[in-house]
């Protein structure tokens, strides 16, 4: 790139050449270059370093205790009871998948719709006051979402379908609430960018606007807007704080609704702080199971993702 500065003092083109062409600035220049890699590099490694660290940590501490307590009785045993040295954490595989699913089910239709009202139906104005209203979400601290949840949907749960209303039925509601900005923004952001010439050739073919964004619009954005489910799926399974609050964190796989559960994450969250000995490896190999679990759906849905992008 030229210096203009060099330029307007009255340099010429030629000397301005010369001086780029400097062999001291160009080890200069190469010298930082290779300056500003090297950050980039230690950056980069120091992110895979911590993933590998942590997970080296979390399997040794974890898998003695699978093998010490027995994998089947480990992972398909019903009964977790500490004091008996019993471990089985199928209830809590079972409360864990129930509520993530339970929260995808629920959360990422109505994150989808708000998508598609902020970028192609609402107005302007009207805009400006959901947008923010909904990337405020983000910022709310999970202990709030929980508090929010015992104070108001437990007791109306209770009211209505009776149970205590700590139970399976909050956990799914919190959580859809809670990934709702994840699903909102990331699919908001892939239907905006889909071209323009998509949307005018439908509507110049005769199809209605609403016929454009489903059978145009969002089968475009289907990329992305799998990319905020996947992301949607780590928030709800990886949630702690909020689940404790509402879920009622009995060890028992739920039969309804109304049933108490008790997550993976909750399970760990409330006994780490006292445990020790082979409880704590327990909850070290629960760890284990959730980490193994959720590499492996990241694993099969970016695959899906991808699959789905080369359609």
């Amino acid at each position: 790139m030229v210096d203009t500065n060099a330029y307007e003092n009255g340099q010429s083109i030629d000397q301005i050449k010369t001086a780029m062409l400097d062999p001291v600035r160009i080890r200069k220049r190469k010298r930082s270059e290779k300056i500003i890699e090297s950050i980039f590099f230690i950056s980069a490694f120091v992110a895979v370093l911590s993933v590998a660290v942590i997970s080296l940590f979390i399997f040794t501490e974890g898998i003695p205790a699978i093998f010490e307590i027995g994998f089947s009785d480990f992972i398909f045993g019903t009964k977790w009871q500490p004091l008996g040295d019993v471990y089985g954490i199928l209830p809590m595989i079972v409360g864990s998948i129930y509520g993530t699913l339970g929260a995808i089910v629920l959360g990422v239709p109505i994150g989808i719709m708000t998508a598609v009202f902020i970028s192609e139906v609402a107005p302007d104005w009207l805009v400006r006051i959901v947008k923010p209203a909904v990337e405020l979400l983000a910022g709310i601290p999970s202990v709030i979402y929980g508090f929010f949840g015992l104070i108001i949907i437990v007791p109306i749960i209770d009211e209505t379908l009776g149970g205590g209303g700590n139970s399976l039925l909050a956990v799914i509601i919190i959580l859809a609430i809670m990934i709702l900005p994840t699903v909102v923004s990331i699919s908001e952001t892939s239907i905006r960018a889909v071209p323009k010439e998509y949307k005018e050739g439908a509507l110049a073919l005769g199809a209605s606007k609403i016929q454009t964004i489903f059978q145009v619009i969002l089968p475009a954005a289907k990329s992305g807007i799998l990319t905020a489910v996947i992301l949607g799926i780590g928030r709800a399974i990886g949630e702690t704080m909020a689940v404790i609050l509402v879920a009622g964190n009995t060890p028992m796989i739920p039969d309804q609704m109304t049933d108490r559960i008790r997550t993976l994450t909750a399970n760990i969250a409330m006994e780490m702080g006292y445990a020790y000995g082979l409880h704590q490896q327990a909850l070290f190999a629960t760890g284990v199971v959730l980490f193994i679990f959720i590499m492996a759906l990241n694993i099969l849905l970016n695959a899906f993702t991808s699959k789905v992008g080369d359609v």
